[in-house]
Protein backbone atom coordinates (compact mmCIF):
# COMPACT_ATOMS: atom_id res chain seq x y z
CA UNK A 1 0.00 0.00 0.00
CA UNK A 2 2.64 2.05 -0.03
CA UNK A 3 2.88 5.46 -2.54
CA UNK A 4 5.94 5.53 -4.76
CA UNK A 5 6.98 9.02 -6.74
CA UNK A 6 8.42 8.10 -9.63
CA UNK A 7 11.83 8.66 -8.91
CA UNK A 8 12.02 5.82 -6.23
CA UNK A 9 10.20 3.62 -8.60
CA UNK A 10 13.07 4.26 -10.74
CA UNK A 11 15.47 3.89 -8.38
CA UNK A 12 13.81 0.51 -7.28
CA UNK A 13 13.85 -0.82 -10.66
CA UNK A 14 17.14 0.07 -11.46
CA UNK A 15 18.03 -2.72 -8.86
CA UNK A 16 16.65 -5.50 -11.24
CA UNK A 17 16.17 -7.66 -8.15
CA UNK A 18 13.15 -9.54 -6.87
CA UNK A 19 13.91 -9.20 -3.70
CA UNK A 20 14.99 -4.72 -2.74
CA UNK A 21 15.12 -3.37 0.74
CA UNK A 22 13.05 0.29 1.20
CA UNK A 23 13.01 1.80 4.25
CA UNK A 24 14.29 -0.91 6.58
CA UNK A 25 11.69 -2.89 5.08
CA UNK A 26 11.69 -6.11 2.68
CA UNK A 27 9.73 -5.66 -0.17
CA UNK A 28 8.70 -7.99 -3.06
CA UNK A 29 8.46 -6.83 -6.68
CA UNK A 30 6.46 -8.53 -9.48
CA UNK A 31 8.59 -8.58 -12.68
CA UNK A 32 5.30 -8.19 -15.11
CA UNK A 33 4.34 -5.55 -12.60
CA UNK A 34 7.40 -3.90 -12.87
CA UNK A 35 7.35 -3.48 -16.84
CA UNK A 36 4.04 -2.24 -16.73
CA UNK A 37 4.83 0.54 -14.59
CA UNK A 38 7.70 1.30 -16.73
CA UNK A 39 5.99 1.16 -19.84
CA UNK A 40 3.16 3.40 -18.30
CA UNK A 41 6.18 6.18 -16.97
CA UNK A 42 7.22 6.28 -20.25
CA UNK A 43 4.22 8.08 -21.68
CA UNK A 44 4.69 9.67 -18.80
CA UNK A 45 0.63 10.67 -18.38
CA UNK A 46 -2.63 8.95 -19.60
CA UNK A 47 -5.42 10.56 -21.23
CA UNK A 48 -8.24 9.19 -22.92
CA UNK A 49 -12.57 9.11 -23.09
CA UNK A 50 -14.63 6.94 -21.29
CA UNK A 51 -18.66 7.92 -21.47
CA UNK A 52 -20.86 8.19 -18.17
CA UNK A 53 -21.81 4.74 -18.01
CA UNK A 54 -18.20 3.35 -17.96
CA UNK A 55 -17.22 6.28 -15.40
CA UNK A 56 -19.91 5.10 -13.36
CA UNK A 57 -18.46 1.27 -13.51
CA UNK A 58 -15.17 2.07 -12.32
CA UNK A 59 -16.05 4.30 -9.37
CA UNK A 60 -18.75 2.31 -7.83
CA UNK A 61 -17.98 -0.87 -9.08
CA UNK A 62 -14.31 -0.87 -8.82
CA UNK A 63 -14.40 -3.16 -12.25
CA UNK A 64 -11.62 -5.93 -11.54
CA UNK A 65 -10.89 -6.03 -15.25
CA UNK A 66 -10.21 -2.08 -15.42
CA UNK A 67 -6.65 -1.66 -16.13
CA UNK A 68 -4.83 1.22 -17.75
CA UNK A 69 -1.23 -0.22 -19.75
CA UNK A 70 -1.30 -3.36 -18.23
CA UNK A 71 -1.68 -1.90 -14.36
CA UNK A 72 -4.93 -2.71 -12.58
CA UNK A 73 -6.55 -0.17 -11.00
CA UNK A 74 -6.99 -0.27 -7.56
CA UNK A 75 -8.59 3.24 -6.40
CA UNK A 76 -10.33 5.79 -8.29
CA UNK A 77 -10.60 9.60 -7.64
CA UNK A 78 -13.29 11.64 -9.30
CA UNK A 79 -12.95 15.12 -9.95
CA UNK A 80 -14.71 17.88 -11.67
CA UNK A 81 -18.05 17.49 -12.31
CA UNK A 82 -18.48 13.93 -11.90
CA UNK A 83 -18.38 13.64 -7.90
CA UNK A 84 -21.36 15.59 -8.26
CA UNK A 85 -23.50 13.66 -10.81
CA UNK A 86 -22.37 10.58 -9.01
CA UNK A 87 -23.81 11.78 -5.65
CA UNK A 88 -27.00 13.23 -7.33
CA UNK A 89 -27.54 9.89 -8.64
CA UNK A 90 -26.74 8.36 -5.44
CA UNK A 91 -28.18 10.04 -2.54
CA UNK A 92 -31.60 11.78 -5.16
CA UNK A 93 -31.15 15.23 -5.61
CA UNK A 94 -32.77 17.93 -3.96
CA UNK A 95 -33.53 19.95 -6.82
CA UNK A 96 -35.89 17.54 -8.16
CA UNK A 97 -38.11 17.87 -5.53
CA UNK A 98 -38.47 21.39 -6.54
CA UNK A 99 -39.43 20.37 -10.56
CA UNK A 100 -43.04 21.94 -11.58
CA UNK A 101 -45.36 19.38 -13.82
CA UNK A 102 -45.27 19.88 -17.75
CA UNK A 103 -47.56 22.95 -18.00
CA UNK A 104 -49.67 20.98 -20.83
CA UNK A 105 -50.30 18.42 -18.68
CA UNK A 106 -53.86 17.53 -18.18
CA UNK A 107 -54.19 17.25 -14.05
CA UNK A 108 -52.32 17.39 -11.38
CA UNK A 109 -49.25 15.49 -10.57
CA UNK A 110 -48.52 14.36 -6.71
CA UNK A 111 -45.00 15.54 -5.06
CA UNK A 112 -43.69 12.80 -5.74
CA UNK A 113 -45.14 11.69 -9.07
CA UNK A 114 -43.38 15.78 -10.02
CA UNK A 115 -40.02 13.96 -8.29
CA UNK A 116 -40.23 10.77 -10.75
CA UNK A 117 -40.72 12.16 -13.92
CA UNK A 118 -37.87 14.79 -13.31
CA UNK A 119 -35.60 11.83 -12.34
CA UNK A 120 -36.34 10.00 -15.34
CA UNK A 121 -35.65 13.22 -17.63
CA UNK A 122 -32.42 13.51 -15.93
CA UNK A 123 -31.19 10.28 -16.82
CA UNK A 124 -32.38 11.03 -19.85
CA UNK A 125 -30.27 14.01 -20.39
CA UNK A 126 -27.20 12.63 -18.94
CA UNK A 127 -27.94 9.37 -21.33
CA UNK A 128 -28.69 6.66 -19.23
CA UNK A 129 -30.88 3.83 -19.01
CA UNK A 130 -33.38 4.21 -15.80
CA UNK A 131 -35.68 1.93 -14.34
CA UNK A 132 -38.80 3.40 -12.38
CA UNK A 133 -39.88 0.48 -9.90
CA UNK A 134 -42.31 2.23 -7.85
CA UNK A 135 -44.75 0.01 -6.09
CA UNK A 136 -47.80 -0.90 -7.97
CA UNK A 137 -50.69 1.52 -8.31
CA UNK A 138 -48.41 5.21 -7.66
CA UNK A 139 -48.41 5.84 -11.40
CA UNK A 140 -45.45 4.98 -13.25
CA UNK A 141 -47.30 5.44 -16.43
CA UNK A 142 -48.27 8.92 -16.19
CA UNK A 143 -44.63 9.62 -14.76
CA UNK A 144 -43.69 8.49 -18.16
CA UNK A 145 -45.58 10.27 -20.13
CA UNK A 146 -45.30 13.63 -17.90
CA UNK A 147 -41.31 13.12 -19.13
CA UNK A 148 -42.31 12.97 -23.15
CA UNK A 149 -44.48 15.45 -22.67
CA UNK A 150 -41.29 17.65 -20.77
CA UNK A 151 -39.07 16.64 -23.73
CA UNK A 152 -41.98 18.02 -26.40
CA UNK A 153 -41.66 21.09 -24.41
CA UNK A 154 -37.81 21.50 -24.29
CA UNK A 155 -37.72 20.72 -27.69
CA UNK A 156 -40.88 22.23 -29.13
CA UNK A 157 -41.38 18.47 -30.80
CA UNK A 158 -40.74 14.96 -30.73
CA UNK A 159 -37.46 14.05 -33.45
CA UNK A 160 -38.70 10.67 -33.66
CA UNK A 161 -41.61 8.65 -32.53
CA UNK A 162 -40.86 6.95 -28.74
CA UNK A 163 -41.84 2.84 -28.60
CA UNK A 164 -43.17 1.51 -25.74
CA UNK A 165 -43.90 -1.93 -25.05
CA UNK A 166 -46.46 -3.30 -22.62
CA UNK A 167 -48.64 -6.81 -22.41
CA UNK A 168 -51.35 -6.99 -24.94
CA UNK A 169 -53.64 -6.49 -21.78
CA UNK A 170 -52.62 -3.24 -21.42
CA UNK A 171 -52.26 -1.31 -24.85
CA UNK A 172 -55.89 -0.19 -23.83
CA UNK A 173 -54.83 0.88 -20.47
CA UNK A 174 -52.04 2.92 -22.26
CA UNK A 175 -54.49 4.77 -24.83
CA UNK A 176 -56.46 6.12 -22.16
CA UNK A 177 -53.47 7.31 -20.23
CA UNK A 178 -52.43 9.37 -22.99
CA UNK A 179 -56.18 10.44 -23.71
CA UNK A 180 -56.60 11.58 -20.26
CA UNK A 181 -53.25 13.44 -19.41
CA UNK A 182 -51.84 14.36 -23.20
CA UNK A 183 -54.17 14.41 -26.05
CA UNK A 184 -52.35 16.35 -28.63
CA UNK A 185 -49.35 13.79 -28.53
CA UNK A 186 -49.75 11.49 -31.65
CA UNK A 187 -50.23 7.69 -30.24
CA UNK A 188 -50.39 4.94 -32.46
CA UNK A 189 -51.38 1.82 -31.50
CA UNK A 190 -49.45 -1.39 -33.50
CA UNK A 191 -51.89 -4.37 -32.97
CA UNK A 192 -54.42 -6.23 -34.94
CA UNK A 193 -54.63 -7.98 -38.68
CA UNK A 194 -54.50 -4.46 -40.22
CA UNK A 195 -51.04 -3.18 -38.47
CA UNK A 196 -48.76 -1.47 -40.72
CA UNK A 197 -46.45 -4.45 -42.64
CA UNK A 198 -42.60 -4.31 -44.27
CA UNK A 199 -43.63 -1.71 -47.39
CA UNK A 200 -45.59 1.06 -45.45
CA UNK A 201 -44.42 0.48 -41.42
CA UNK A 202 -41.70 3.76 -41.38
CA UNK A 203 -44.49 5.65 -43.46
CA UNK A 204 -47.08 5.31 -41.19
CA UNK A 205 -45.77 5.80 -37.48
CA UNK A 206 -43.11 8.50 -38.70
CA UNK A 207 -46.49 10.56 -38.21
CA UNK A 208 -46.99 9.99 -34.61
CA UNK A 209 -44.97 10.78 -30.99
CA UNK A 210 -45.64 7.28 -29.53
CA UNK A 211 -46.28 4.24 -30.89
CA UNK A 212 -47.41 1.10 -28.31
CA UNK A 213 -47.50 -2.26 -28.78
CA UNK A 214 -47.27 -5.83 -27.11
CA UNK A 215 -44.46 -7.92 -26.45
CA UNK A 216 -45.83 -10.47 -28.48
CA UNK A 217 -45.52 -7.98 -31.66
CA UNK A 218 -42.35 -6.94 -30.13
CA UNK A 219 -41.06 -10.73 -31.15
CA UNK A 220 -43.43 -11.46 -34.28
CA UNK A 221 -42.51 -8.09 -35.87
CA UNK A 222 -39.26 -7.55 -34.70
CA UNK A 223 -37.56 -6.92 -37.61
CA UNK A 224 -39.77 -4.40 -38.42
CA UNK A 225 -38.84 -2.21 -35.45
CA UNK A 226 -35.70 -3.39 -35.68
CA UNK A 227 -34.69 -1.22 -39.07
CA UNK A 228 -36.33 1.95 -37.04
CA UNK A 229 -34.64 4.33 -35.58
CA UNK A 230 -36.83 5.47 -31.95
CA UNK A 231 -36.32 8.62 -30.11
CA UNK A 232 -37.05 6.94 -26.97
CA UNK A 233 -37.46 2.69 -25.94
CA UNK A 234 -39.99 2.56 -23.17
CA UNK A 235 -40.65 -1.08 -21.72
CA UNK A 236 -43.86 -1.63 -19.27
CA UNK A 237 -44.15 -4.63 -16.85
CA UNK A 238 -40.13 -5.02 -18.04
CA UNK A 239 -40.04 -8.25 -15.84
CA UNK A 240 -41.37 -9.50 -19.34
CA UNK A 241 -37.29 -9.63 -20.54
CA UNK A 242 -36.31 -11.13 -17.68
CA UNK A 243 -35.21 -13.91 -19.41
CA UNK A 244 -31.82 -12.69 -21.29
CA UNK A 245 -32.02 -15.75 -23.86
CA UNK A 246 -36.08 -15.41 -24.40
CA UNK A 247 -36.75 -15.04 -28.30
CA UNK A 248 -38.69 -11.28 -27.31
CA UNK A 249 -35.43 -10.83 -25.07
CA UNK A 250 -33.33 -11.08 -27.52
CA UNK A 251 -35.26 -9.24 -30.15
CA UNK A 252 -35.69 -6.00 -28.19
CA UNK A 253 -32.27 -5.72 -27.15
CA UNK A 254 -31.46 -4.97 -30.72
CA UNK A 255 -33.84 -2.15 -31.39
CA UNK A 256 -32.82 1.01 -31.62
CA UNK A 257 -33.04 4.16 -29.85
CA UNK A 258 -31.49 7.56 -28.39
CA UNK A 259 -32.68 6.82 -25.03
CA UNK A 260 -34.18 3.82 -22.79
CA UNK A 261 -36.48 3.23 -19.77
CA UNK A 262 -38.23 0.16 -18.16
CA UNK A 263 -41.37 0.59 -15.47
CA UNK A 264 -41.48 -2.30 -13.39
CA UNK A 265 -43.01 -3.20 -9.57
CA UNK A 266 -40.23 -6.29 -9.44
CA UNK A 267 -37.16 -5.36 -11.38
CA UNK A 268 -36.35 -9.55 -9.38
CA UNK A 269 -39.11 -11.48 -8.80
CA UNK A 270 -36.88 -15.31 -8.60
CA UNK A 271 -33.48 -15.04 -9.74
CA UNK A 272 -30.25 -11.58 -9.55
CA UNK A 273 -29.81 -12.97 -13.72
CA UNK A 274 -33.18 -11.12 -14.07
CA UNK A 275 -31.85 -8.07 -12.90
CA UNK A 276 -28.80 -8.38 -15.64
CA UNK A 277 -30.97 -8.61 -18.18
CA UNK A 278 -33.13 -5.17 -17.91
CA UNK A 279 -29.93 -3.71 -17.54
CA UNK A 280 -28.62 -5.30 -20.19
CA UNK A 281 -31.44 -3.32 -21.92
CA UNK A 282 -31.57 -0.32 -20.35
CA UNK A 283 -27.43 0.03 -19.88
CA UNK A 284 -25.68 -2.18 -21.95
CA UNK A 285 -22.65 -3.88 -20.56
CA UNK A 286 -22.54 -1.78 -17.33
CA UNK A 287 -22.66 -5.44 -15.13
CA UNK A 288 -20.65 -6.62 -17.48
CA UNK A 289 -21.38 -9.91 -19.27
CA UNK A 290 -23.57 -12.61 -17.99
CA UNK A 291 -21.52 -15.16 -16.86
CA UNK A 292 -19.13 -12.94 -15.47
CA UNK A 293 -22.11 -11.18 -13.57
CA UNK A 294 -23.40 -14.72 -12.13
CA UNK A 295 -19.48 -15.68 -11.12
CA UNK A 296 -19.21 -11.92 -9.49
CA UNK A 297 -22.19 -11.33 -8.16
CA UNK A 298 -25.27 -13.90 -8.49
CA UNK A 299 -23.44 -16.91 -7.46
CA UNK A 300 -22.07 -15.02 -4.05
CA UNK A 301 -25.25 -13.05 -2.96
CA UNK A 302 -28.04 -16.17 -4.11
CA UNK A 303 -26.08 -19.06 -2.60
CA UNK A 304 -23.38 -17.60 0.55
CA UNK A 305 -25.43 -14.45 1.22
CA UNK A 306 -22.28 -12.51 0.36
CA UNK A 307 -22.84 -9.12 2.21
CA UNK A 308 -19.93 -7.75 0.21
CA UNK A 309 -20.92 -8.24 -2.73
CA UNK A 310 -25.10 -7.33 -1.91
CA UNK A 311 -23.75 -4.18 -1.27
CA UNK A 312 -21.67 -3.59 -3.93
CA UNK A 313 -24.31 -5.05 -6.61
CA UNK A 314 -26.69 -2.21 -4.48
CA UNK A 315 -24.23 0.81 -4.69
CA UNK A 316 -24.07 -0.17 -8.76
CA UNK A 317 -27.64 -0.52 -9.63
CA UNK A 318 -29.04 2.26 -6.95
CA UNK A 319 -28.29 5.09 -9.40
CA UNK A 320 -30.50 3.63 -12.30
CA UNK A 321 -33.06 2.51 -10.00
CA UNK A 322 -36.08 4.51 -8.49
CA UNK A 323 -38.36 2.56 -5.78
CA UNK A 324 -41.03 4.04 -3.75
CA UNK A 325 -43.45 2.27 -1.70
CA UNK A 326 -47.16 3.00 -1.01
CA UNK A 327 -46.37 1.95 3.04
CA UNK A 328 -44.20 4.92 3.08
CA UNK A 329 -45.82 7.86 4.96
CA UNK A 330 -43.32 10.86 2.58
CA UNK A 331 -44.54 9.60 -0.24
CA UNK A 332 -48.27 9.03 -0.12
CA UNK A 333 -50.72 9.95 3.14
CA UNK A 334 -54.32 9.15 1.88
CA UNK A 335 -54.40 5.92 0.54
CA UNK A 336 -55.53 3.23 3.07
CA UNK A 337 -54.44 0.82 5.04
CA UNK A 338 -53.92 -2.96 3.37
CA UNK A 339 -54.74 -5.93 5.36
CA UNK A 340 -53.50 -9.31 4.79
CA UNK A 341 -54.88 -12.30 6.43
CA UNK A 342 -54.49 -15.88 5.74
CA UNK A 343 -57.44 -18.23 6.03
CA UNK A 344 -57.19 -21.25 6.89
CA UNK A 345 -59.35 -24.15 5.45
CA UNK A 346 -59.95 -27.83 5.87
CA UNK A 347 -59.89 -30.37 3.32
CA UNK A 348 -62.78 -32.79 2.77
CA UNK A 349 -62.40 -36.31 3.36
CA UNK A 350 -62.39 -36.52 -0.60
CA UNK A 351 -59.70 -34.62 -1.07
CA UNK A 352 -57.67 -36.07 2.32
CA UNK A 353 -58.08 -39.54 0.34
CA UNK A 354 -56.50 -38.15 -3.10
CA UNK A 355 -53.91 -35.82 -1.79
CA UNK A 356 -51.89 -38.91 -0.20
CA UNK A 357 -52.90 -41.03 -2.89
CA UNK A 358 -51.00 -38.67 -4.98
CA UNK A 359 -48.41 -38.06 -2.40
CA UNK A 360 -47.65 -42.08 -2.01
CA UNK A 361 -47.32 -42.64 -5.91
CA UNK A 362 -45.39 -40.07 -6.64
CA UNK A 363 -42.80 -39.55 -3.94
CA UNK A 364 -41.05 -42.77 -4.88
CA UNK A 365 -40.52 -42.22 -8.43
CA UNK A 366 -38.52 -39.10 -7.24
CA UNK A 367 -35.84 -41.30 -6.32
CA UNK A 368 -34.90 -42.72 -9.71
CA UNK A 369 -35.11 -39.43 -11.69
CA UNK A 370 -32.55 -37.32 -12.26
CA UNK A 371 -31.72 -33.59 -14.03
CA UNK A 372 -34.71 -32.17 -16.00
CA UNK A 373 -37.06 -35.36 -15.96
CA UNK A 374 -36.91 -35.42 -11.86
CA UNK A 375 -37.36 -31.26 -11.98
CA UNK A 376 -40.47 -32.04 -14.27
CA UNK A 377 -41.84 -34.88 -12.22
CA UNK A 378 -41.46 -32.48 -9.15
CA UNK A 379 -43.22 -29.83 -10.72
CA UNK A 380 -46.16 -31.92 -12.58
CA UNK A 381 -46.77 -33.56 -8.84
CA UNK A 382 -46.87 -30.26 -6.74
CA UNK A 383 -49.60 -29.29 -9.65
CA UNK A 384 -51.76 -32.08 -9.18
CA UNK A 385 -51.74 -31.62 -5.22
CA UNK A 386 -52.74 -28.21 -5.91
CA UNK A 387 -55.74 -29.25 -8.23
CA UNK A 388 -57.25 -31.67 -5.51
CA UNK A 389 -57.09 -28.64 -2.84
CA UNK A 390 -58.68 -26.34 -5.17
CA UNK A 391 -61.52 -28.80 -5.92
CA UNK A 392 -61.72 -32.47 -7.09
CA UNK A 393 -63.11 -31.39 -9.93
CA UNK A 394 -59.81 -30.00 -11.08
CA UNK A 395 -58.13 -32.67 -10.67
CA UNK A 396 -60.17 -34.62 -12.45
CA UNK A 397 -60.52 -31.96 -15.18
CA UNK A 398 -64.04 -32.60 -15.17
CA UNK A 399 -64.12 -28.52 -14.29
CA UNK A 400 -66.68 -27.28 -16.98
CA UNK A 401 -69.02 -30.39 -17.25
CA UNK A 402 -69.07 -30.48 -13.45
CA UNK A 403 -70.22 -27.16 -12.82
CA UNK A 404 -73.07 -27.23 -14.97
CA UNK A 405 -74.11 -31.74 -14.41
CA UNK A 406 -73.71 -31.66 -10.14
CA UNK A 407 -76.17 -29.32 -8.42
CA UNK A 408 -74.11 -28.67 -5.80
CA UNK A 409 -70.33 -28.76 -5.39
CA UNK A 410 -70.24 -27.42 -2.07
CA UNK A 411 -69.03 -29.98 0.61
CA UNK A 412 -65.79 -31.45 -1.68
CA UNK A 413 -63.68 -28.64 -0.96
CA UNK A 414 -62.57 -27.03 1.41
CA UNK A 415 -61.74 -24.08 -0.13
CA UNK A 416 -64.70 -23.23 -2.27
CA UNK A 417 -66.84 -24.04 0.31
CA UNK A 418 -64.65 -21.08 2.77
CA UNK A 419 -64.89 -18.95 -0.01
CA UNK A 420 -68.52 -18.97 -0.76
CA UNK A 421 -69.02 -18.49 2.95
CA UNK A 422 -66.91 -15.27 3.18
CA UNK A 423 -68.59 -14.06 -0.19
CA UNK A 424 -71.91 -14.24 0.93
CA UNK A 425 -70.81 -12.01 4.08
CA UNK A 426 -69.20 -9.53 1.61
CA UNK A 427 -72.24 -8.77 -0.73
CA UNK A 428 -74.79 -8.51 2.58
CA UNK A 429 -71.88 -5.82 3.37
CA UNK A 430 -72.81 -4.32 -0.34
CA UNK A 431 -68.93 -4.64 -0.80
CA UNK A 432 -66.97 -6.20 -3.87
CA UNK A 433 -64.39 -8.37 -4.32
CA UNK A 434 -61.46 -9.81 -6.63
CA UNK A 435 -60.63 -13.77 -6.42
CA UNK A 436 -57.74 -14.81 -8.44
CA UNK A 437 -56.59 -18.34 -8.99
CA UNK A 438 -53.64 -19.27 -11.43
CA UNK A 439 -56.17 -21.99 -13.43
CA UNK A 440 -58.50 -20.82 -15.31
CA UNK A 441 -60.22 -24.46 -14.88
CA UNK A 442 -60.54 -23.18 -11.37
CA UNK A 443 -61.74 -19.92 -12.35
CA UNK A 444 -64.58 -21.61 -14.33
CA UNK A 445 -65.44 -23.73 -11.51
CA UNK A 446 -65.59 -21.00 -8.83
CA UNK A 447 -67.64 -18.80 -11.27
CA UNK A 448 -70.14 -21.55 -11.95
CA UNK A 449 -70.69 -22.35 -8.53
CA UNK A 450 -70.80 -18.92 -7.31
CA UNK A 451 -73.47 -17.83 -9.43
CA UNK A 452 -75.68 -21.24 -8.55
CA UNK A 453 -74.98 -21.08 -4.93
CA UNK A 454 -74.92 -17.40 -4.58
CA UNK A 455 -77.79 -16.82 -6.88
CA UNK A 456 -75.73 -13.47 -8.27
CA UNK A 457 -73.97 -12.71 -11.46
CA UNK A 458 -70.40 -12.94 -11.62
CA UNK A 459 -67.34 -11.61 -13.73
CA UNK A 460 -64.54 -13.84 -15.00
CA UNK A 461 -62.14 -12.92 -16.74
CA UNK A 462 -58.95 -15.29 -18.04
CA UNK A 463 -56.98 -15.20 -21.07
CA UNK A 464 -59.64 -16.21 -23.67
CA UNK A 465 -61.63 -13.36 -23.09
CA UNK A 466 -61.15 -10.82 -26.20
CA UNK A 467 -59.44 -7.03 -25.48
CA UNK A 468 -62.40 -5.40 -25.89
CA UNK A 469 -64.74 -7.33 -23.86
CA UNK A 470 -61.99 -6.94 -20.93
CA UNK A 471 -62.18 -3.62 -21.16
CA UNK A 472 -66.46 -3.85 -21.19
CA UNK A 473 -66.25 -5.91 -17.67
CA UNK A 474 -63.48 -3.81 -16.22
CA UNK A 475 -65.40 -0.35 -16.65
CA UNK A 476 -68.98 -2.33 -15.86
CA UNK A 477 -67.03 -3.31 -12.17
CA UNK A 478 -65.48 -0.24 -11.65
CA UNK A 479 -68.32 2.40 -12.90
CA UNK A 480 -71.70 0.76 -12.57
CA UNK A 481 -73.63 0.04 -9.38
CA UNK A 482 -75.73 -2.51 -10.07
CA UNK A 483 -72.43 -4.31 -12.34
CA UNK A 484 -71.83 -8.05 -10.39
CA UNK A 485 -69.46 -7.27 -7.13
CA UNK A 486 -67.43 -10.33 -7.54
CA UNK A 487 -64.91 -10.67 -10.32
CA UNK A 488 -62.93 -14.13 -10.55
CA UNK A 489 -59.80 -13.19 -12.59
CA UNK A 490 -56.87 -16.06 -13.50
CA UNK A 491 -53.70 -14.35 -12.17
CA UNK A 492 -51.70 -13.95 -15.42
CA UNK A 493 -54.42 -12.47 -17.13
CA UNK A 494 -55.54 -9.85 -14.37
CA UNK A 495 -52.68 -9.95 -12.23
CA UNK A 496 -51.04 -6.88 -12.92
CA UNK A 497 -51.83 -3.21 -15.16
CA UNK A 498 -55.64 -3.22 -14.48
CA UNK A 499 -57.15 -0.81 -11.91
CA UNK A 500 -60.23 -2.29 -9.97
CA UNK A 501 -60.23 -0.04 -6.98
CA UNK A 502 -64.15 -0.78 -6.88
CA UNK A 503 -62.79 -3.87 -5.00
CA UNK A 504 -61.96 -3.97 -1.30
CA UNK A 505 -61.46 -7.35 -0.62
CA UNK A 506 -58.96 -9.68 -2.60
CA UNK A 507 -59.12 -13.23 -2.28
CA UNK A 508 -56.01 -15.27 -3.33
CA UNK A 509 -57.42 -18.98 -3.67
CA UNK A 510 -54.72 -20.68 -4.80
CA UNK A 511 -51.00 -19.61 -3.87
CA UNK A 512 -48.17 -18.79 -6.93
CA UNK A 513 -45.95 -18.74 -4.02
CA UNK A 514 -44.19 -15.93 -5.08
CA UNK A 515 -44.63 -12.56 -2.81
CA UNK A 516 -43.87 -10.29 -5.79
CA UNK A 517 -46.85 -11.64 -8.32
CA UNK A 518 -49.06 -12.25 -5.20
CA UNK A 519 -48.69 -8.39 -4.25
CA UNK A 520 -48.79 -6.84 -7.92
CA UNK A 521 -52.40 -9.02 -7.83
CA UNK A 522 -53.51 -7.45 -4.61
CA UNK A 523 -53.08 -4.01 -6.01
CA UNK A 524 -55.20 -4.09 -8.28
CA UNK A 525 -57.33 -3.00 -5.48
CA UNK A 526 -55.26 -0.98 -3.47
CA UNK A 527 -53.49 1.66 -5.26
CA UNK A 528 -54.59 5.68 -6.15
CA UNK A 529 -57.79 6.17 -6.43
CA UNK A 530 -59.08 3.42 -3.26
CA UNK A 531 -60.71 5.54 -0.37
CA UNK A 532 -61.22 2.20 1.70
CA UNK A 533 -59.14 -0.55 3.68
CA UNK A 534 -58.14 -3.47 1.53
CA UNK A 535 -58.34 -6.98 3.42
CA UNK A 536 -56.24 -9.26 1.33
CA UNK A 537 -57.36 -13.34 2.42
CA UNK A 538 -54.69 -15.57 1.34
CA UNK A 539 -56.11 -19.30 1.60
CA UNK A 540 -54.06 -22.08 2.51
CA UNK A 541 -55.67 -25.73 3.42
CA UNK A 542 -53.89 -26.81 6.71
CA UNK A 543 -51.71 -29.67 7.02
CA UNK A 544 -50.58 -29.85 3.33
CA UNK A 545 -48.02 -28.48 1.09
CA UNK A 546 -49.54 -25.10 1.27
CA UNK A 547 -48.91 -24.56 4.85
CA UNK A 548 -45.40 -26.14 4.43
CA UNK A 549 -44.20 -23.61 2.04
CA UNK A 550 -46.34 -21.01 3.57
CA UNK A 551 -44.51 -21.17 6.69
CA UNK A 552 -41.12 -21.30 4.54
CA UNK A 553 -41.41 -18.39 2.64
CA UNK A 554 -42.59 -16.18 5.71
CA UNK A 555 -39.26 -17.67 7.72
CA UNK A 556 -36.86 -16.21 4.70
CA UNK A 557 -38.99 -13.32 3.62
CA UNK A 558 -36.40 -10.70 3.70
CA UNK A 559 -33.92 -13.12 1.73
CA UNK A 560 -37.29 -13.97 -1.02
CA UNK A 561 -37.77 -10.26 -1.38
CA UNK A 562 -34.15 -8.80 -1.78
CA UNK A 563 -32.64 -11.44 -4.06
CA UNK A 564 -34.74 -14.69 -5.21
CA UNK A 565 -38.52 -14.19 -4.70
CA UNK A 566 -40.33 -17.73 -4.64
CA UNK A 567 -42.22 -19.55 -7.20
CA UNK A 568 -42.27 -23.50 -7.90
CA UNK A 569 -38.96 -23.26 -9.76
CA UNK A 570 -37.02 -23.71 -6.27
CA UNK A 571 -39.23 -26.11 -4.85
CA UNK A 572 -37.90 -28.40 -7.94
CA UNK A 573 -34.37 -27.78 -6.59
CA UNK A 574 -35.21 -29.39 -3.00
CA UNK A 575 -33.73 -32.85 -2.08
CA UNK A 576 -36.10 -35.94 -1.36
CA UNK A 577 -35.98 -35.84 2.31
CA UNK A 578 -37.05 -31.98 2.23
CA UNK A 579 -40.12 -32.99 -0.49
CA UNK A 580 -41.27 -35.20 1.93
CA UNK A 581 -41.67 -33.34 4.68
CA UNK A 582 -43.37 -30.21 2.23
CA UNK A 583 -46.16 -32.81 0.69
CA UNK A 584 -46.60 -35.05 3.04
CA UNK A 585 -50.33 -34.66 4.76
CA UNK A 586 -50.22 -33.60 8.18
CA UNK A 587 -52.76 -35.34 10.43
CA UNK A 588 -52.20 -33.50 13.48
CA UNK A 589 -52.78 -29.89 11.73
CA UNK A 590 -55.43 -30.86 9.17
Amino acid sequence: DAVLTPETFAELVALRSPLVQQAGQWLRLDPEQIEAGERFLERQSFEGLMDLRQALRVCLGLDDKFDIAGLPVVQTFAEGWLPEVIDRLIEGDDELRLAEQPARLKGELRPYQRYGYAWLHTHRRLGLGACLADDMGLGKSVQAIAMLLHEREILGRLPRPTLLICPTSLLGNWRREFERFVPELRLFTHHGSDRPNQRNFAKVISKYDVVVTSYTLARRDAELFQNFDWYGLILDEAQRIKNPDAQVTQAIYRFQSEFRMVLTGTPVENHLTELWSIFNFLNRGYLGGQQNFRRRFATPIERFQSPVETERLHRMVRPFVLRRLKSDPSVIQDLPERLEMRVYCTLSEEQAELYEKVVEEGLPRIADLHGRARRIHVFNLITRLKQILNHPCQYYHETEEAALAYADLSHRSGKLDRLTEMLDEILDMQERALVFTQFAESGRLISAHLRRQLEIPVLYLHGGVPARKRQQMINSFQEDPHAPRIFVLTLGTGGLGLNLTAANHVFHYDRWWNPAVESQASDRAYRIGQTRDVQVHKFITAGTLEESIDEMLERKKGLAEAIIGADESWLTSMSDDDLVNILKLDTERM
